[in-house]
């Protein structure tokens, strides 16, 4: 039988009581008596709450094993198992609009992307495939998936297509406005993007000059300020890398010489 130590009401597995006391409570800056009495009063208040909701289970389970006992095989009356369901309580009807909030949430929930992968340090493939999509081309995406049609001549195969080009412009244009929308005015009628006094300027085609319409999505730029080689911008903690380079053929056909926007993934490798 595993030995056990008395904590307030509590019988905790000796193992368990050990491991909590020596590696848990000394790097978390709790008093382990404040522990567990916290903890012996969660066990009285969820103990009871817990065995009916166990109890529901057992009960449920022995009603589908009735059911299905008696409507042997796939099955057949859809409308009947369902209504079977729901008077037994395992399926509720639809809410109607349900508005959740929360409160003091972690960044690295709110706002900080999570990990999509684990990626082994010591495996340099793997490590420099994961560095290397760290940032992913919205141009490219668009320009080689179904996102964008080949109606009207916008065929992706062969070599670069202008008219599909347009096409990736104009799409990614139409996320800066929804991401990171203007004062005034559009993204699409952009002809420069610079920086004045740590804000971003944006000029547009009628000759006049705005900004974002919220200034803290500018989070900084890289070059001159007059001439920035990229703007970035963040919108609900994801960045938004807007590049630009008239050297290149996409920057060389656009109004503001943007080659590419760039975005950073949602969920970023872990490194072990």
């Amino acid at each position: 039988m595993t030995a056990r130590t008395q904590c307030n009401s509590l019988q905790v597995a000796t193992p368990l009581y050990r491991f909590i006391e020596d590696k848990v409570l000394p790097g978390a800056g709790i008093k382990s008596a404040d522990f567990w009495k916290g903890f012996d009063e969660i066990v009285k208040d969820l103990g009871s709450k817990n065995e009916a909701l166990l109890a529901k289970r057992d009960r449920l389970q022995l009603d589908l094993d009735k059911w299905h006992q008696t409507n042997l095989g796939p099955i057949k009356d859809m409308p009947a198992y369902r209504k079977h369901l729901k008077e037994i309580g395992y399926l509720d009807e639809v809410p109607g609009k349900v508005l959740g909030t929360t409160k003091n949430v972690d960044d690295e929930l709110a706002l900080q992307a999570g990990p999509q992968l684990v990626v082994p340090v010591l495996n340099a493939r793997y490590a420099l495939n994961a560095a290397n999509a760290r940032w992913g081309s919205l141009y490219d995406a668009l320009y080689g998936t179904d996102v964008i049609s080949e109606d009207g001549g916008a065929t992706k195969a062969g070599g670069y297509n202008p008219i599909r080009g347009a096409k990736v412009v104009a799409f990614a244009r139409q996320f800066l406005d929804q991401s990171a929308p203007l004062a005034k005015g559009s993204h699409a009628d952009a002809t420069a993007y610079t920086v004045d006094d740590n804000k971003l300027v944006v000029s547009l085609k009628d000759d006049s000059k705005t900004g974002l319409a919220d200034e803290k999505q500018f989070v900084g730029y890289q070059g001159n300020a007059s001439t920035p080689s990229s703007v970035l911008l963040r919108n609900n903690g994801v960045h938004i890398d807007i590049e630009i380079d008239k050297s290149k053929t996409i920057g060389a056909s656009d109004a503001a010489g943007v080659s590419d926007v760039v975005l950073e993934p949602l969920f970023p490798p872990f490194w072990i």
